[in-house]
């Protein structure tokens, strides 16, 4: 075994990380603030070739593998989960349905703009009465005159309302008990886009409700084969549980790295709290949990890679991970006391946005139900 990342994946990761602490963390309080969508940061992202990492390079992407995109997603979510989201949702859940399931054609259509971030996507899976149970999507699609008229609501989509958004892929009935994945461009008639929510955390992501009322789309943006939407976006949910799994090492390693500066310039007693037990146990817990964490990523990163069946792996990083984040984050607020209470400490803004690694690609107790079916119980 050799746990020594590649020159290419050291590359990667310390790119990223120069980046996000010199081009995000100067800005990552004022887009939170603001709740401000970071378009001048995705365009940079996008010149670093960081919007389509594992499509390949004749589409537009980096062609990269799935752990050097989740060495790119850790370093952004240790200083702002906001850019964070806004490269995972693009990247796992807008484009790579239409890399996995679109015909040539399509590919040729979308992937061009979409790996190479001059356009992002958005896939449309929840919706208002179809959370956890996902299969129970009411979204309709029927086809009239060679198109698909599509009536419906998604609820909570990442990225489908921004300037330079190009569509949106969604799930919908297209018969009895048959769930399709259509591709809905944006400016659609009939497709409506609501205003930004608001939310505790993420605020600099763009996270809209859709509602379909009679949009007409043409019948060749079916994805894939009718039908197969279903198992489409189970594929799709596990290989985006990657993502949101080493976000959740990125948010604990980041409320780690802000614990232990503040822990170790802060004084109470006449020395640093760094130096009493209580403050160094928070540390090292923190520490030894997010090693675990990462490994377990890494390897469902690679397994992936690998062409293995990398599900299980996939919800056990997300599982563990996501409730790490949750108890670095209430671990790190309260080595900074008081302090960790006001929004001018980044650790604040790091406590808001973690409690959604718990809940979306999947709630930890979606991940534990996932689990248990693989351990055959």
């Amino acid at each position: 075994m050799n746990f020594d990342l590649s020159e290419e994946h050291e590359l990667v990761r310390d790119t990223v990380r120069q980046f996000a602490v010199e081009k995000v963390a100067p800005v990552a309080e004022e887009l939170d603030r603001e709740k401000r969508f970071p378009y001048e940061l995705v365009a940079e992202l996008a010149g670093l070739g960081l919007m389509g990492m594992t499509i390949p390079e004749e589409y537009g992407g980096g062609g990269t593998d799935t752990l050097a995109y989740a060495l790119a997603i850790e370093e952004l979510t240790r200083i702002d989960s906001s850019v964070a989201i806004t490269v995972a949702a693009h990247h796992s859940l807008g484009t790579l349905p239409i890399w996995y399931f679109g015909s040539e054609e399509q590919k040729r259509q979308w992937l061009p703009d979409l790996a190479s971030g001059k356009k992002l996507a958005a896939f449309g899976l929840t919706e208002p009465n179809a959370g956890s149970d996902a299969g129970a999507t009411r979204t309709t699609a029927r086809l009239e005159d060679g198109e698909w008229v599509v009536d419906g609501a998604k609820m909570f989509i990442t990225n489908a309302g921004t300037d330079i958004t190009a569509c949106v892929t969604i799930t919908a009935l297209t018969g009895e008990g048959e769930i399709s994945n259509i591709v809905v461009p944006n400016g659609t008639p009939g497709y409506v886009i609501s205003p930004p929510m608001q939310k505790l955390g993420w605020r600099a992501s763009d996270t809209r409700e859709l509602s379909f009322q009679g949009a007409r789309v043409a019948e060749g943006n079916l994805l894939g084969e009718r039908g197969a939407g279903f198992h489409q976006f189970l594929q799709i949910l596990d290989g985006g549980r990657i993502s949101v799994a080493a976000m959740g090492v990125g948010l604990a390693q980041g409320c780690y790295d802000l614990a232990y500066a503040y822990a170790k310039e802060r004084e109470q007693f006449g020395k640093p709290i760094a130096a009493f037990q209580s403050v160094q146990e928070k540390l090292v817990d923190m520490a030894t949990e997010i090693e675990a964490a990462r490994g377990l990523v890494w390897k469902a990163a690679w397994e992936k890679d690998q062409g293995r069946d990398f599900r299980r792996s996939a919800a056990m990083a997300k599982l563990f991970s996501g409730e790490l984040s949750h108890r670095a984050a209430n671990w790190a607020l309260q080595i900074h006391g008081g302090y960790g209470f006001m929004d001018e400490y980044a650790v604040s803004r790091l406590y808001r946005d973690q409690k959604i690694l718990e809940i979306g690609e999947g709630t930890n107790e979606v991940q534990r139900m996932v689990i248990a079916r693989h351990l055959g119980l």
